[in-house]
């Protein structure tokens, strides 16, 4: 079907693929029940989607690390169980690595890999909450990532919650200081670039945490899986400044998760890391010792007790991968700001088609300029809740998530700029055009 030739999918249709896969409620759908309806939709309909669904690199993967886990397949790795806290030269190129780009010091043996960042917010989440008695949930800093609230109730762990968007720059202190005044928070957690709303914490609001942290004795969780892809600025030059923004310039008591992911477009090969303070790693906490034994060391519960129970270790040549490909960002041979930059050129050309048709960015503005371009990006239509637009977006073949299961309270849906490609763009105006056209006319229909 040609582009002009575009009728809007059914209702109909839309709700027999729903009750197909057994989706109860399609405004509010996970990311993988999107997943499910939006293929199914495809489809039978023979109508290509355009897919803001899922956050998967749109990039080749790194061919640095390609080329590095071939070698160490041949070296005969793949019969070797690598060790638990990883090898030592994705050891000694993680602690690099944050030396170059982030300008902090994190020894080697504080560097853990993890099957991806999802398996390290998963472990990290277990060990904040067991260091000490009676301090057992998580707080989030939303909007964030909806699989992260999942694996809290596979845990049984109990989290608070709170929209950042109303309480940015000085209005942050006493939002989160409510919170750890209970004394039962273990820990708190974000992203930065934020997943889903691409807003970044600035410094000030990472100091506030940071001093709140420490003061409170929680542990921050900073998710930085689009690692220097905040493109306002240039954040890809190893040991110069500007440095990519870190809590961890105000507190000891920290785990920063790193993933290839997004930066070297290797998803595919999950492969991430959990870099521990040095402070915090060798902290000892009684109730860790009383739950697992030994003196309660922090660094060793956490990788030996903890992560090894969760993926035995990270696959032996993914780890060679990472560790070549740290390298050459840190040599200054990759550059991987330069080569994701190009989701920020997808994301600016995404934003002007959803603007000139009656959309407006939903999460517009940081505390002092507005947000950029990148991987994520959040969009409104007036008059329709988030739940109401991905599924009205579904009709027009046009997959999204719906913003409420990222713990916002703001109306829209979020858009990933990963998957465009050239030939989707008219696809998209079209479209978008004709949603907003119809919108128009139901509305002055309606008065």
């Amino acid at each position: 079907m040609k582009p002009d030739e575009f009728e809007p999918i059914s209702e109909e249709t839309i709700n027999r693929v729903a009750e197909q896969f057994n989706i109860t409620d399609i405004e509010h759908a996970s990311i993988g029940e999107v997943l499910l309806m939006s293929s199914e939709l495809e489809r039978i309909t023979g109508i290509p989607f355009v897919r803001m669904d899922q956050g998967s690199p749109g990039l080749p993967p790194c061919a640095i690390g390609l080329q590095a886990e071939k070698e160490a397949l041949d070296k005969g790795v793949a019969s070797l169980y690598p060790a638990a806290d990883g090898i030592p030269p994705l050891k000694e190129n993680l602690s690099e690595f944050i030396k170059a780009f982030i300008n902090i010091d994190i020894p080697a043996r504080c560097c853990i890999p993890t099957a991806g960042s999802v398996a390290g917010s998963f472990g990290s989440f277990i060990a904040a909450t067991q260091c000490s008695e009676g301090k057992d949930k998580v707080l989030f800093i939303d909007p964030g990532f909806p699989i992260q609230r999942s694996q809290l109730k596979i845990l049984g762990i109990e989290y608070l919650q709170f929209d950042i968007y109303p309480y940015r720059g000085e209005k942050l202190k006493d939002k989160i200081e409510s919170y750890l005044m209970r004394g039962d928070i273990a820990a708190i957690i974000y992203s930065n670039p934020n997943n889903p709303a691409w807003i970044c914490l600035e410094e000030s609001e990472l100091e506030t945490i940071g001093k709140l942290a420490t003061r409170y004795g929680t542990i921050v969780l900073e998710d930085l899986a689009y690692f220097g892809m905040d493109f306002r600025r240039n954040l890809g030059r190893p040991w110069q400044p500007p440095y990519v923004p870190t809590v961890a310039r105000y507190t000891d008591n920290y785990i920063i998760m790193l993933s290839s992911s997004k930066i070297f477009s290797y998803a595919g090969q999950r492969m991430a890391a959990a870099c521990v303070s040095e402070r915090l790693f060798d902290s000892r906490f009684p109730a860790l010792a009383a739950r697992y034994g030994g003196n309660g060391h922090f660094g060793s519960t956490f990788v030996a007790s903890i992560l090894y129970m969760i993926t035995s270790g990270v696959t032996h040549t993914t780890q060679y991968g990472y560790a070549a490909m740290l390298k050459a960002a840190v040599e200054g041979k990759f550059d991987f700001v330069e080569e994701t930059s190009e989701y920020a050129r997808r994301a600016n050309r995404m934003k002007k088609i959803f603007t000139d048709n009656g959309f407006h960015i939903v999460y517009d503005y940081d505390v002092t300029r507005e947000v950029g371009d990148g991987f994520f990006f959040t969009i409104g239509y007036e008059g329709l809740t988030g739940g109401q637009l991905l599924k009205e977006l579904l009709g027009y073949g046009v997959s999204s998530i719906s913003l409420d299961t990222t713990g916002s309270l703001e109306n829209g849906v979020r858009a990933c700029s990963s998957r465009m490609r050239e030939e989707l763009y008219p696809v998209l105006e079209k479209r978008m055009r004709k949603f907003n056209e119809e919108h128009k006319r139901l509305k002055k229909e309606n008065k």
